[in-house]
This record gives structure tokens, C-alpha cells and sequence, in this order.
């Protein structure tokens, strides 16, 4: 079987071809732009392409209702080129196979999986950390949506005693996507955080961050495993300093082994490295 996969980020759109066993047989990528310009390219990628399904996920929110009016709609996004964009019904006018849809992170939570770190497990978080700051939730091998669905980036978070920055979000400043994405990390420092040397403070006052974050999900969810993506989860030192803070956060109210023993193989970087997302919606189509 050959699945179409449409990881559709803020900062990039990724499209590929997937089998039913994982493997990404063909992935191009290219940067978003307007609606007219990037759909283009994605129609123009597919057509011929022969593919039985297509999964889509999306940066949000969106609405993935199929009971509502604007279900497979980008909604109330920053991105105001965006903002209520029909993405789903726009493909179906060129696609006439099952077309799935969810956020990227939802997808990318889904992927792991079933072929990533998650392997075998019934429950996951999955975290993006780059130009935003979301994630999707798996619970009892369903993911989860509730009235809408989960917004993890925008949960608050307690600044630093040291920190003077205000938050970069402009509906919540200092919610964990405000603080500890990677607009913030630049606008606080003034430079990009991909250049930020692995010693800077920066990474001391992200790893706190991050931290807090995800204590509320361990807190509210019990996920098994996390899983960290995104472009700035690639700076590797990050993960011993959030282990460090979230273990200190926790004060030992929980006291399972994943916690205080085996923390290094809890909180992980994707299996599926930079193919989470797109193999993730991949996943989107097979799951249904």
C-alpha cells in the first residue's frame, strides 16, 4: 500500500510516501508560504503518485471534528494567512481516496508508536520543542482530543527568579511555548539558538522550562514514555538538565522506577529522529 503523508508545520511543509511497514519511501520538503502557493506544491508532489490514502497532520489548533462545519480547517492559528483555512477540503478536490487528520503532533505521538520509542507501549507524550511548542497525547492506545485537543505549549509555566523576559506568545506570554520555543530563546538572547554554545545559561533556563512542562503531563496524563522532538531538542545537552529539574520539580511524590531510576530511557529523543512527523501521519491513515 502506498500512503500519502502531509506533515504540515509552521515553519516547513514535509510531504512523503510511506508503506504499511514504516518505511518512507520518497520525502520532500519545502518552506510554508501562503495557502495558494504551498498547497500548489503539495497537489503538484501527489498527483500521479498513485497513493490509497493520505493522513495529514497539521500545525494548530485545527479542527479535527468530523461532526462540525469546520472540521479539516487550520482555525484560530497565528499564522494569519492561515487562519481558517479548509486544508482538508482543498485536497479532496484533487484526491478522491480516505483522506485522515489530526495535529502533527498527534501524529508524530501515533508514529512513535507503533515504530518508535514508544514501541509496544499502550500510552506516550510526544513534545515538539522548534518554532512552537506542542504535543500529542496517546492514552490506552488512543489518542487523545477531547473538545478539541490538546494545546500543551500553551500551558503556564513559573518564570525563572533570574529570567526578565516577558514571554513571546501573543496570547499568554509566559506559557511553556512563550518562554522555551525557539522564537523565545532568540528574542531573549538576541541571537539564534542553534548558535548558543552547548555551556551557555541558555540551555540551564530551557531545561527549567521544559521541565515544568512536563511535570504537568507526567502530573495529568501518566504517559510511559516522553519523547522530546523539534529543532532545539537536537542541542543533546538538554536532556540530562531537564531530567535533573524534573526529578527536583517532582520532590519524590512520584516514586515509580521510570522516575527515579530509569529516567534516561523515559524521557527520550525520537526514535524516528527527523521522520517522526511525516511517518507519524502516515500513521494517521493506517491507524483508521
Amino acid at each position: 500500500m502506498k500512503i500519502g503523508a502531509i506533515e504540515a508545520g509552521g515553519t516547513k511543509f514535509v510531504c512523503g510516501i510511506v508503506n504499511e511497514k514504516g518505511e518512507l519511501l520518497d520525502r520532500i520538503s519545502f518552506p510554508t508560504e501562503t495557502p495558494e502557493i504551498t498547497m500548489s506544491k503539495v497537489i503538484s508532489y501527489f498527483t500521479n503518485k498513485n497513493i490509497e490514502r493520505l493522513g495529514v497532520g497539521s500545525f494548530g489548533p485545527i479542527d479535527p471534528n468530523k461532526n462540525s462545519k469546520t472540521y479539516g480547517y487550520i482555525t484560530s492559528t497565528p499564522k494569519l494567512l492561515w487562519r481558517n483555512y479548509n486544508i482538508i477540503g482543498h485536497l479532496k478536490k484533487y484526491f478522491d481516496i480516505p483522506i485522515f487528520f489530526d495535529t502533527d503532533v498527534n501524529g508524530a505521538a501515533l508514529g512513535e508508536a507503533i515504530w518508535g520509542a514508544a514501541k509496544g507501549l499502550d500510552s506516550c507524550v510526544y513534545i515538539t520543542v522548534g518554532t512552537g511548542i506542542g504535543g500529542g497525547i496517546l492514552v490506552e492506545g488512543k489518542l487523545v482530543h477531547g473538545m478539541l485537543h490538546p494545546e500543551l505549549g500553551h500551558i503556564l509555566v513559573t518564570p525563572h527568579e533570574t529570567d526578565k523576559y516577558k514571554g513571546k506568545c501573543p496570547y499568554h506570554k509566559n506559557c511553556l511555548e512563550g518562554m522555551a520555543a525557539g522564537p523565545a530563546i532568540e528574542e531573549r538572547w538576541g541571537i539564534k539558538a542553534y548558535t548558543l554554545p552547548e555551556n551557555h545559561p541558555a540551555w540551564e533556563l530551557e531545561a527549567y522550562y521544559l521541565a515544568q512542562g512536563l511535570m504537568n503531563f507526567i502530573l495529568t496524563v501518566s504517559p510511559k514514555k516522553i519523547i522530546l522532538g523539534g529543532g532545539v531538542m537536537k542541542q543533546k545537552q538538554l536532556f540530562p538538565l531537564i531530567r535533573k529539574y524534573l526529578q527536583n520539580l517532582l520532590g519524590n511524590y512520584i516514586t515509580t522506577k521510570e522516575i527515579l531510576e530509569n529516567i534516561d530511557e523515559y524521557i527520550v529523543y525520537p526514535e524516528l529522529g527527523d521522520n517522526a512527523g511525516i511517518l507519524g501521519c502516515a500513521a494517521l491513515a493506517l491507524q483508521n
